[in-house]
């Protein structure tokens, strides 16, 4: 029993003589509107209001800006490939889609799908598919997303599948990857061509699972193996193969990367930026797996393309007779190890050709694979020496041959025997996929080349062209069809449909009598078979008598069709060696006398030598097939997918008018509108057309209820009456309303959406009234806390600068503003700006760094024989460290750049003057550069940055002067002198010039008040409607639907949010601030346990350092990030590696109370000293710094340049030289050595012998063709790259850039 979907009528053969029966259909919802996107042209082409290509392409254009790439054209579907992934291929959105009518749904592939599977199970009826478009169109994609969908609703588990449902579905889905890596390629437009046409049946049981599966090609693109254009490659197995195959496949095939090999290195495109070749070639593997290919079966397959690489590097040149000779015979010698045959064979194939001359006016000589006796009794034989360009081109006829040639005898792809690989694979895919039970119907999805008009369109344009004439001719013909069937049953009056009948273009290539194109190409190989060139004239001489046919034109050596999608102008040359097609009798012979037994099973047939029976042509096959594949298509209910390419570049935002004007004609989508438009617009079920608009009349409607009592047609009779529109505009069928011109549509809607909003603005009246008050009451209590929250947060931070700096210092005016807001990062450096992010990767600041501060500086600069001077920079202060970032133009290109980091560990004050100036110094520990000079307008909030980031261990000095370290060991000072007549501060010769400021015992002014906002009038309620009914109409069931439940509540209070928990790992929490009161001291605790380490290995010490045995416990007291540790022994302290100890593992104790944090220091007078603080306070404060330097992405000072952080012990301890790292040593059986491992040395390879039939020759070092890369010659390992993890600083910011 087929699943029952929501919102369809069941009929036809499942409803027999019974009414049929209508789904629960929901009633009209205003709600709607509230997720509803917002529309972009029309969604249904057939309601434009002006049919033209402009008008098609425009409204196509405005819904591929909104991200709608779908369009309906009634049941045809326009996909327009959006270049990028929109997420609307998910599961949420297949589910959507489940149950659901065309219209219900905006317009999506899934629709189509639902559609075909719809119709298979309830119409008992076989369905299709039909997808076309150009190259780069997404035919393939949709095609997935078809099989996407019938795999995901066509439910069931095992069932009476035989082999499972599920398997079945996992093995189509499986040929996707099997055959993109064997059919698609790269090309100038799109990355994933697909290089042939296919069509997948998938064979359903009548319970609607599926049950099994066959796939035909067709036209698969064979002079792709041999050669491509610039820029393009050959067939994606290839470089699969050559870069993800394993060690034994290398070594059994000697296969080598894709710049070793002519045929898929010429073009110069060994790589794509969208492609991931290893991991495709897993998946083609698994792919292989899941459709049951074996390892034999598997290894002969890349056995195959393995030959078909090593024939490529098989190189030509020139002999003294003027013959062609091989390069390297070594490359012969291999392809003959891979083909399993004798080398001389293989030779002599390649350079010499067999010619017959035959008797009795046997015409179209084929290949026999007897000896030259019988053939002389036939005629004469000769083997004719070939020159390089035969040579070269007998060379790739057997590359071809073994990839996609085919043989003297069409064969189906479900045959047993099979013509070449790739149809031998698509012959194995059917074996696999077939199904053990009887299927009773199909759904097929064709994904076949669109038209293709080139500048040099040959026989192939020629094939392609012609199937898709085939499949228009289907296309016009059912649709029409359908479309008079309906009218007829619906007894509509209407006019005729006019239209273009191509089957006279059908009739022009494939005709007999009188002769198309490709019975003149036959008649003209047949008599000139022996020479191309005359072939080809004979053919332009016969093509004279087609001049009678109006959509043919002779145009000396070319010719020109009238297509039905526009005229193509073809070139004879080649034409008939193209559809000639056969293999020479030197290619069978070869393979013939081969011992691989699969290599024979690509070329099963022998030909019948005393048959006079001519072989099929090209022609003849593609006709065959074309015509096959219209009788499956004719026996199915056919769904059309059009697909158009916005642009050639790939672009997502990228639309190319003058491109798309060109698909929307030859996919003839203005023709299909005229179609649909020639007789009514819009139509559907009578239910349907009450449910979408019964609120537009008064008497089927009456506050959103239906009330009308009479049956569905008079409902809709009613409704079209009463909104005044013609009755010219539409007509009752039996069972639907036709609506003839969009407009009329345009206008119901239009009418329909003005009742929502008039009942909308009822309900927010009376709504707005019953919120006012409560909105006025909230806005009270908002507008006082918004008012003191953040004055709140600033009045701490501003009573924290005035504690810091203790009256001791002169103000400036605007420093004391009441509305002077701490905002702390003031270039937005930890925000998402473009400045900050700039900024943030300028200074290298790690993700995990939290940045307080940052903001405008001038930092001063020494200049030699001068006075120092200042200069811009950007300061940034993160929990981590002190970032000078500076920006600096040079050749017109500006370039911001990190000039110095100070690790707040290695500050040990600020010093700061009396005066109202500026000017900052960091005394920090003693280095090269010396301590910063700078200024900032925002100097005390960023003293308090620091301070609060340090616990308020720190110094500030503010005095007359400030003492600093010009250099490592050279001190300075600079001093103050007041001059009223300086406005800004001036530095001049290590004095500082500036104005008299505010007292220093300043306090900042209040906070303003907010300006009082003028109190608006309350609005006086609506006046009570005058006039209503009591007399109410009772409400009704709408058409097939239930009374519908009350609706639901808009919307709940949402519950209060949880408080959110502080994030882990922060490293320290912000300090008390001054003026609540300290803390309560921590109650007393025993001290921290000493950790102890064990030494792992002896070390002997210079100068600074210490001596280590075997198993000494140390103390270690400081922790470097740089690899060295200050450690303890014996009362003695020195350096020592930290890779030479190891923690001693103690019972951990009890955790003690958290320790209370130190305020910072009180204002006093005079110029504060560093003040103890608890042990254990100190304790935690000095881990909490040693762990903020670990953590730090980058280098700190050396211990010669920074001291040991001491607290409470006094000055720091000299500067101690510091070694290099030495290498751990290696200790047997239980700790590698540090040393980089040695790979083992590669074995030698083995001695050439010579080749014999079964044996493996050595792998020829045949020269690389000019495209490939420099690196290595075949047979030879390349020079490995850098080390895996190590990164330049290019790349490394190159990869920040892009967001890596």
């Amino acid at each position: 029993m087929a699943p029952k979907k929501v919102g369809k009528k069941v009929g036809g053969l499942l409803g027999g003589g019974a009414a049929p029966k209508v789904a629960k259909v929901q009633k009209a919802d205003w709600s709607e509107g509230f997720s509803k996107k917002k529309a972009a042209g029309v969604p249904d082409m057939t309601l434009l209001s002006t049919i033209t290509n402009e008008a098609i392409n425009d409204n196509l254009r405005q819904r591929f800006q909104n991200q709608e790439i779908y369009t309906y054209i009634a049941h045809v579907l326009i996909s327009v490939n959006p270049f990028r992934d929109l997420g609307i291929y998910n599961e949420a959105t297949l589910e959507s889609y489940r149950g659901k009518n065309r219209l219900e749904m905006p317009p999506h592939v899934f629709a189509v799908a639902e559609s075909a599977y719809y119709r298979m199970t309830t119409e008992k009826e076989n369905q299709c598919v039909i997808i076309s478009g150009e190259s780069g169109a997404g035919k393939t994609e949709a095609a997935k997303r078809i099989m996407q969908y019938i795999a995901a609703v066509s439910g069931g588990d095992t069932g009476s599948g035989g082999g499972g449902i599920e398997g079945i579905k996992e093995m189509v889905l499986a040929t996707n990857p099997l055959l993109e890596s064997f059919g698609c390629a790269k090309t100038l437009r799109n990355d994933n061509s697909s290089r042939h046409g296919k069509y997948l049946e998938i064979m359903f049981n009548s319970m609607g699972q599926p049950v099994g599966a066959q796939i035909t090609n067709y036209l698969l693109e064979k002079n792709r193996v041999v050669g491509q254009i610039r820029d393009e490659r050959d067939f994606h197995i290839f470089y699969q193969f050559t870069k993800g195959a394993s060690a034994q496949q290398r070594e059994e095939f000697g296969l080598q990367g894709p710049e070793s090999y002519s045929y898929t290195s010429r073009s110069k495109c060994l790589d794509v930026r969208s492609i991931d070749d290893v991991a495709d070639f897993q998946e083609t593997i698994r792919a292989m797996q899941v459709i049951g290919l074996s390892a034999d079966e598997q290894t002969s397959i890349f056995r195959v393309l393995a030959t078909i690489l090593w024939l490529g590097n098989v190189d030509f040149v020139e002999g003294d007779d003027g013959n062609a000779t091989i390069s390297d015979p070594g490359v012969v010698d291999f392809v003959a190890y891979l083909m399993n045959t004798d080398a001389a064979s293989v030779q002599k194939s390649l350079l010499t050709r067999i010619m017959e001359t035959q008797r009795g006016g046997r015409r179209g000589g084929c290949c026999r694979p007897a000896g030259l006796m019988s053939d002389l009794m036939s005629g004469s034989v000769y083997e004719v020496p070939q020159n390089v360009p035969q040579a070269s081109a007998g060379r790739d006829a057997l590359a071809k041959a073994l990839y996609v040639s085919v043989c003297e005898h069409a064969k189906s792809a479900a045959d047993d025997s099979y013509n070449n690989l790739f149809e031998w694979i698509v012959g194995r895919v059917n074996v696999s996929m077939k199904p053990k039970t009887k299927s009773d119907y199909v759904i097929g999805v064709l994904d076949i080349y669109g038209f293709e008009i080139f500048q040099d369109n040959s026989f192939e344009q020629l094939c392609i062209n012609y199937v898709n004439e085939k499949l228009q001719q289907i296309f016009i013909e059912l649709t029409l069809k359908a479309e008079q069937e309906e009218y007829v049953r619906e007894q509509i009056k209407w006019t005729p449909i006019k239209f273009f009948d191509n089957a006279v273009v059908c009739d022009l290539i494939e005709g007999k009598r009188p002769a198309g194109i490709f019975a003149t190409l036959n008649d003209a190989t047949a008599t000139a078979h022996a020479d191309p060139a005359a072939a080809d004239n004979s053919f332009i001489q016969r093509s004279n008598m087609l001049a009678s046919n109006p959509n043919f034109e002779s145009r000396g050596n070319k010719f020109l069709i009238k297509h039905y999608a526009g005229d193509v102008l073809y070139t004879v040359a080649g034409m008939t060696d193209k559809n000639k097609d056969q293999l020479g009798k030197d290619i069978l012979d070869l393979i013939e006398g081969s011992k691989d037994p699969f290599l024979k099973t690509l070329f099963p047939d022998k030909v019948d030598r005393d048959s006079k029976k001519r072989p099929p042509t090209a022609g003849d096959r593609i006709k065959q097939s074309a015509n096959d594949l219209v009788t499956n298509l004719m026996q199915c209910q056919p769904h059309y997918i059009r697909t158009i390419k916005p642009n050639q570049n790939r672009s997502p935002s990228e639309y190319d008018d003058k491109a798309i004007l060109h698909q929307i004609k030859y996919l003839g989508l203005q023709e299909n509108i005229r179609v649909r438009r020639a007789g009514f617009a819009y139509r559907a079920d009578f239910s349907k057309m009450i449910q979408r608009f019964y609120l537009l009349s008064p008497a089927t409607s009456y506050a959103g209820d239906y009330i009308w009592e009479g049956d569905d047609r008079s409902g809709c009779e009613r409704i079209l009456t009463d909104t005044k529109i013609s009755k010219d505009e539409w007509q009752m069928g039996v069972t639907k309303a036709f609506i003839k011109n969009p407009e009329t549509l345009f206008y119901l809607e239009g009418e329909r959406d003005r009742y929502w909003h008039t009942m909308a603005s009822r309900i927010q009246r009376a709504w707005r009234a019953y919120v006012r008050r409560k909105h006025e009451a909230a806005t009270k209590i908002q507008r006082f806390w918004r008012g003191q929250k953040e004055n709140l947060v600033y009045a701490r931070k501003r009573d924290y600068g005035h504690e810091v700096l203790g009256g001791r210092k002169e103000r400036r005016r605007f420093s004391l503003l009441g509305m002077r807001k701490f905002m702390g990062d003031y270039l937005d450096v930890g925000g998402r700006s473009a400045q900050g992010e700039m900024l943030r990767n300028a200074a290298g600041i790690a993700a995990i760094e939290e940045v307080h501060f940052s903001s405008r500086a001038e930092l001063l600069v020494s200049k030699l024989g001068r006075s120092s001077k200042l200069s811009p920079r950007f300061l940034i202060i993160t929990d981590k460290a002190v970032y000078f970032v500076v920006s600096t133009a040079k050749d017109g290109r500006v370039s911001t750049t990190l000039e110095r980091k100070i690790p707040l560990v290695t500050i040990r004050g600020v010093s700061l003057t009396n005066l109202r100036d500026d000017f900052v110094a960091l005394n920090v520990n003693a280095c090269e550069e010396g301590d910063p000079i700078f200024t900032t307008v925002f100097k005390t909030e960023m003293v308090c940055v620091i301070l609060t980031l340090t616990g308020g261990n720190m110094a500030v000095n503010i005095g007359p002067t400030i003492e600093y370290a010009k250099k490592k060991d050279k001190k300075a000072v600079i001093k103050t002198q007041k001059d009223n007549s300086t406005g800004d501060a001036t530095y001049k010769s290590h004095t500082i010039f500036v104005g008299q400021g505010e007292p220093p015992n300043s306090v900042s002014a209040p906070m303003p008040p907010r300006k009082p906002k003028v109190k608006k009038a309350a609005k006086a309620a609506p006046a009570a409607m005058a006039g209503r009914s009591d007399n109410r109409p009772t409400a009704r069931t709408l058409p097939g639907a239930a009374k519908p439940a009350p609706p639901t509540a808009l919307a709940s209070i949402p519950a209060a949010p949880a408080a959110v928990k502080a994030p882990a790992g922060t490293a320290r929490a912000a300090p008390s601030i001054p003026g609540r009161g300290p803390p309560p001291p921590p109650p007393p605790a025993a001290g921290p346990k000493k950790e102890l380490y064990k030494a792992l290995y002896a070390f002997q010490g210079q100068e600074g350092e210490i001596n280590l045995v075997k198993g000494d416990e140390v103390e270690v007291k400081e922790k470097d990030d740089n690899g060295w540790w200050m450690v303890v022994k014996d009362g003695k302290e020195g350096w020592a590696p930290s890779n030479y100890l190891k923690l001693i593992e103690q019972a951990a104790p009890p955790p003690p109370p958290p320790a209370a944090r130190r305020p910072p220091p009180a204002p006093v007078q005079a110029a504060p000293t560093p003040v103890a603080a608890p042990a254990s306070a100190a304790a935690s404060i000095a881990a909490a710094l040693n762990g903020r330097a670990s953590a730090n992405g980058s280098s700190t000072p050396s211990p010669s340049s920074t001291p040991v952080l001491k607290l409470n012990k006094g000055p720091p301890p000299a500067p101690k030289p510091k070694p290099a790292i030495p290498a751990k040593p290696s200790l047997p059986g239980n700790k590698p050595t540090l040393a980089p491992a040695v790979p083992a040395a590669p074995k030698p390879p083995a001695a050439a012998r010579p080749p014999v039939v079964g044996g493996r020759p050595p792998v020829p070092s045949a020269a690389r063709p000019a495209a490939a890369s420099s690196g290595g010659g075949p047979g030879k390992v390349a020079l490995p790259g850098a080390a895996s993890g190590q990164m330049s600083l290019a790349d490394m910011l190159a990869k920040r850039a892009g967001g890596g």
